[in-house]
């Protein structure tokens, strides 16, 4: 059944990070055609932008060391394919294979700039810098992550204002979009609300990303909805969680997130039925049950 909201959007887009963040933080190497299979299905599924991979060194983050060979695979997906570059040089590997479309992944705290980037805030912000220059220039469009906006491991919870003084620096890189993440999933809609309505930022550059450690993700999800956010990313099956912060648990699950907004009657282009199999065949591959509480129902009705 549909009942509509008052206060919430007609459409909203999904960008889907399941192929990189999803993925990213599994022991078990997936085979780079499995990817290309995930990414390819999750456009069938009618998903319009997936987040395929990330260009950060192997060292760091083995599960994404093909990069290379998967981008190559992915050119007859209809859809948009946007990649994680860390510095210069994954953008120079990047723009080598005909990728438009890129991301940079900022904290909001010290601490976790720390662990993630080695750098401090505003070292991480100089390294940005020309990365996002040199992507604008050769005709990218970019998007800025901004992690920790709400709490961290190590210092607690975030003031407003400081999520909010970082968002904009890393905005006015050039940055056509900044997704305002909830990497541990401490957010509760009260949260949500205060840091958007504390941005200076256009509503229309802005996206949220949460996850579920709490339970909270759906909830900050509709909170952001009524503030205006018209971009929400999730992961199929709910898979994901961040290998420098322990405590991140997996996304929003895309599923669960389809489901409330077809009962809201918000337009996603997303068919349920072919996104849940997809993330079941997935689960299949990894061998182990996907956590989305959606994934879960639809099985047992088979």
């Amino acid at each position: 059944m549909t009942l509509p909201l008052e206060g919430l959007p007609t459409a909203v887009r999904i960008h889907e990070v399941g192929p990189r963040d999803g993925l990213q933080n599994e022991k078990a190497t997936v085979p780079t055609a499995v990817k290309a299979e995930f990414i390819q299905r999750l456009a069938d599924a009618g998903l319009r932008t997936i987040e395929a991979t990330s260009f950060v060194h192997p060292r760091w983050v083995p599960q994404l060391a093909d990069a290379e060979r998967l981008v190559p695979l992915l050119g007859g997906v209809e859809a948009r394919l946007p990649v994680l570059v860390p510095n210069e040089r994954g953008l120079e590997r990047a723009l080598a294979l005909g990728v438009r479309e890129i991301a940079v992944f900022g904290s909001a705290t010290e601490s976790f700039a720390k662990a993630n980037l080695n750098r401090t805030v505003d070292e991480s912000l100089a390294m940005f810098e020309p990365v996002v220059a040199r992507a604008r220039a050769a005709g990218a469009s970019v998007r800025g992550y901004l992690s920790m906006c709400f709490g961290d491991p190590w210092e607690g919870p975030v003031p407003v204002g400081r999520a909010a003084a970082v968002a904009r620096r890393l905005f006015d890189l050039g940055c056509d979009e900044l997704s305002l993440g909830d990497t541990i999933g401490v957010a509760t809609p009260g949260h949500v609300v205060a840091l958007l309505s504390a941005l200076d930022i256009p509503v229309g550059h802005l996206a949220v990303h949460f996850h579920d450690t709490y339970g909270q993700a759906l909830s900050n999800t509709l909170a952001a909805l009524r503030q205006g956010v018209r971009t929400v990313d999730a992961s199929a099956g709910g898979l994901g969680g961040c290998p420098y912060a322990k405590s991140a648990t997996g996304n929003l699950a895309t599923e669960d997130l389809v489901w409330m907004l077809d009962g809201l009657g918000v337009e996603t282009g997303v068919d349920l039925a072919r996104l849940t199999a997809t993330s079941l065949w997935m689960a299949d591959h990894l061998g182990r049950p996907s956590p989305s509480r959606t994934v879960r129902a639809f099985s047992r009705k088979d």
